[in-house]
């Protein structure tokens, strides 16, 4: 059976006046589910609030839009209130209770993408909430609470019930929470639209990749990351990821063409990609992007803490490294056409400026 590689919009599941929540859902991505990847976007609106949840996955957030503050739990640990904005990275491993505020005009958006290999359902992130109308308490019998909580039956049935909202509220504009400490970011988030570039090439594009170096916390989530901003018109080599990883992308800003190339060298899928889809690679297959005029912005985890590529178009490119005479034999060509081959895209470039 063919695996339908097209990408697809997510869906919303649930919401109300203070947000949304949406997903991308196996049945119509398949590779959600052969690939053990989940895929979510919250949005909120102004004074929207999410309230406090874990996760059966470990993710990556990535900040699309906006401004916010995200609180975090890890496991027997403190709680970390971190002011969040447009292009930040957070790793949130197994076991990590968030919530998530937007204090401002501009609704606030954001990505995750994770690992669903120990999931309750392949390709799907499923969410426990500790309060609300569905919270983990409404659950237990009062008594079962009480004692728990060491608390009056009546306080009990107060603090479960009094909460109607799902998932997502919206908060009286008065409403303080915890105020961010900037010290909390530390090791907990990065900024890849301001961290260092470990690619710049001019008039083809840029990429920061979040690894264990940068945000060690990756580490626990076994997720790799990178944000690539592609010019326009200008060209991402082919590429494939050699250490077994799966690639999932979301296209942050722009558009422009993919072709994807897997086994026996049949082209699986050729089609425009907009701001809004998610795609995936699979295993082994090779991937190459052109950006329309206006560029084209992504987002991808890869299913490895510390990604490795081999590219297969310049100075650095396997073809490279191959003898002359393997390259005549395997191409069943003359030298001199060896020779033409081989002396073009010499630079270490994976982003190809439009041609002049």
């Amino acid at each position: 059976m063919e695996l339908d590689l097209s990408p697809k919009l997510a869906k919303k599941v649930y919401g109300g006046n203070g947000g949304s929540y949406h997903a991308w859902s196996p049945s119509e991505l398949p590779m959600l589910r052969e690939g053990n990847i989940g895929a979510a976007k919250l949005a909120l609106d102004k004074n929207g609030f999410a309230l406090p949840r874990y996760s059966d996955s470990a993710k990556v957030a990535y900040v699309l839009q906006g401004n916010g503050v995200a609180g975090i739990v890890l496991p027997e640990s403190e709680e970390k209130v971190l002011a969040i904005k447009k292009g930040d990275a957070i790793a949130l491993p197994f076991g990590v209770v968030t919530w998530w505020y937007n204090g401002e005009d501009t609704e606030l958006i954001v990505l995750f993408l994770g690992d669903t290999s120990k999931a309750h359902k392949a390709g799907e992130f499923t969410e426990f909430f500790l309060t609300g109308s569905n919270g983990i308490f409404t659950g237990f019998s009062t008594e079962f609470v009480s004692r728990a909580w060491d608390l009056d039956e009546n306080v009990v049935k107060t603090l479960v019930g009094k909460q109607s909202g799902n998932g997502i509220v919206k908060l009286d504009g008065n409403f303080k929470l915890p105020e961010p400490k900037k010290e909390h970011r530390l090791g907990m988030a990065l900024n890849c639209e301001e961290a260092p570039l470990d690619v710049d090439i001019k008039k083809g594009g840029r990429v920061v990749v979040l690894n264990t170096n940068n945000l060690p916390l990756v580490g626990e989530v076994g997720l790799g990351a990178d944000l690539v901003r592609l010019d326009g018109s200008a060209m991402c080599s082919p590429g494939f990821s050699c250490d077994s990883a799966l690639q999932v992308t979301y296209i942050v800003r722009g558009s422009g063409r993919v072709q994807i190339v897997g086994v026996d060298g049949r082209r699986v899928m050729e089609t425009t990609l907009k701001a809004g889809n998610l795609f995936i690679v699979p295993r082994f297959f090779v991937v190459s992007k052109i950006a329309s005029p206006e560029g084209m912005e992504w987002f991808s985890i890869i299913t490895t803490p510390n990604p490795i590529f081999t590219h297969l178009a310049g100075r650095t490119s396997v073809w490279k490294a191959l003898s002359p005479s393997v390259l005549q034999a395997s191409f069943n060509v003359d030298a001199d056409t060896e020779k033409l081959f081989s002396s073009k895209r010499t630079s270490d470039a994976i982003f190809f400026p439009p041609p002049n």
